[in-house]
């Protein structure tokens, strides 16, 4: 759950506070926004957070959403305490996160399963499932190196995610620090050859997912099966 979406979450809930006591300090005394400006601000509020609800799947009636708000700050009796709407914010939002979770694994399962038989993929104990575009003819690596390699990877829906060529130039991976998928699929490989990996969450990023740092915004959303296709091009390049 981002923090935009929280911020929200504790100005409603800030606003029910407000009219629980009684509302004395309500801007409906101290107006100092005229009409436009109120209408900026009430705008730029709702845009902020538009994209957090859509990202978080939080699909609000907004009638009363702005009703609630609207009581909060007039100062009206409100329908909850401050105590119960938490909590009420706090439930449905876990209920979300059950139904998604539960329509990935779902999603997950279905396409590992129909993957699975398609000619010329091969499952791994582990899960992984991959198919030889080019065979190559050179080394494989150890759990220990250092590769370069080229990939780009997508999602089941095809959706695309990242890929080094539209970067330009190969990475390195140093085997034992990437996902475990990778690091089983890649010492399956020999240099020079070509594969692609279908990868389950769990060999993954697990339900846990991976998010931009500064953001907070999902790179990868939980329960994910990630497809690659992978050039390995160097074991322990210099």
């Amino acid at each position: 759950m981002k923090s935009k979406l929280w911020l929200f979450i504790a100005i409603l809930t800030t606003a029910i506070f407000i009219s629980c006591n009684g509302g004395s300090d309500s801007p409906k005394e101290k107006k100092n926004f005229d009409k436009n400006a109120s209408y900026a601000l009430g705008l730029n509020v709702g845009a902020s957070l538009l994209d957090d609800l859509n990202a978080n799947k939080v699909y609000p009636d907004f009638n009363e959403m702005l009703k609630g708000i609207s009581d909060g700050l007039r100062g009206k009796k409100a329908r909850f305490t401050l105590e119960e709407a938490r909590e009420m914010i706090s439930a449905a939002i876990e209920i979300i996160g059950e139904q998604e979770t539960a329509r990935a694994i779902q999603a997950e399962t279905e396409f590992l399963a129909e993957n699975a038989k398609k000619p010329g993929i091969t499952i791994t104990p582990s899960g992984l499932q991959y198919e030889v575009i080019n065979p190559g003819s050179g080394p494989k690596p150890s759990y220990d190196d250092t590769v370069l390699a080229h990939y780009e990877g997508t999602f089941i829906s095809g959706k695309f995610f990242d890929s080094s060529y539209t970067k330009g130039v190969p990475e390195k991976f140093k085997l034992d620090e990437i996902i475990p998928g990778w690091t089983e699929g890649l010492q399956l490989m020999s240099a020079g050859s070509k594969y692609k990996f279908y990868i389950p969450s769990d060999i993954g990023y697990g339900e846990e997912g991976a998010r931009n740092y500064m953001t907070g915004e999902y790179i990868i959303p939980p329960y994910s099966t990630l497809i690659f296709e992978v050039e390995l091009l160097e074991i322990n390049p210099k």
